[in-house]
């Protein structure tokens, strides 16, 4: 039996909701020129991460080649040893930063 023969309605609604947008914004603001400026390379020590930052690295000193690089590895597969034992020496290590790249190398 058809919707018209039985006097059934069908309301159809969509699944998309209006919304007004929270303004995205990062946790810091951008610089506006990387010359001279001091990056930091925070590598987490998955498979890839380390040929990432280093052809990231590449591409930012031949893009800028009066900026200076500083890496960071992590001992294991995460960033928790940012958190525990290398806490002292992370913090050390972002002094002086003005901004961070970090890999994950999955």
């Amino acid at each position: 039996m058809s919707a018209e023969k039985s006097g059934a309605s069908y309301e159809v609604l969509s699944p998309w909701s209006e919304a007004d947008p929270i303004p995205l914004k990062g946790l810091a603001p951008r610089l506006a020129d990387l010359a001279g400026k001091k990056i930091g390379l925070l590598c987490n020590n998955k498979r890839a991460a380390s040929l990432i930052l280093s052809a990231a690295e590449r591409i930012l000193k031949k893009r800028y080649p009066s900026i200076k690089t500083g890496w960071f590895k992590a001992n294991t597969f995460s960033v928790s040893a940012l958190e525990a034992d290398r806490r002292g020496e992370f913090e050390d290590w972002i002094k002086g930063l003005d901004a961070i790249v970090a890999a994950v190398g999955d």
